[in-house]
């Protein structure tokens, strides 16, 4: 087995999708920590325990609230929540497909083989994509 070259600076695909893996790394972790901080500031040190708190800061749906006893009229069902659920699904589904990428492309040398893998990702990328839209966003849309 042959490993791949490190991707060389300049606008490649290759080197596109290694400077993307890593920003949406850190902005996961930034959408993370922005979602703890907005909630705490919002009240939820004392209205909803540590389970939720995190369960809402991956996942802000006005559900988890709803079924914390926390009134929704101070926030919660806003657009920056919207935005925050948002953000962590395209970052988090589309870094894991350049990482299944990178990882399939490591063992795969046949250039067709690669174009066909490559394919079959952006595809799962779309329908995960959606999936994750119509069913994890649609009660805040």
């Amino acid at each position: 087995m042959q490993s791949r070259p490190a991707p060389q600076p300049g606008l490649t695909f290759e080197y596109l999708m290694w400077l993307f893996i890593r920003i949406s790394g850190l902005g996961l972790y930034l959408v993370a920590l922005v979602g703890v901080i907005a909630a705490l500031v919002m009240g939820a040190r004392t209205q909803i325990d540590m389970g939720t708190l995190i369960r809402w800061t991956f996942f802000p749906n006005s559900g988890h609230v709803a079924n914390a006893g926390v009134d929704l009229e101070l926030g919660w069902v806003g657009l920056l929540w919207q935005v925050m659920q948002g953000m962590a699904v395209v970052f988090g589904v589309t870094h894991g497909m350049n990482g299944l990428r990178n990882i399939l492309e490591d063992f795969i040398s046949k250039p067709g083989t690669r174009l066909i893998v490559r394919v079959i990702i952006i595809l799962l990328w779309v329908l995960f994509l959606y999936a994750a839209f119509t069913l994890v966003l649609s009660d805040t849309l």
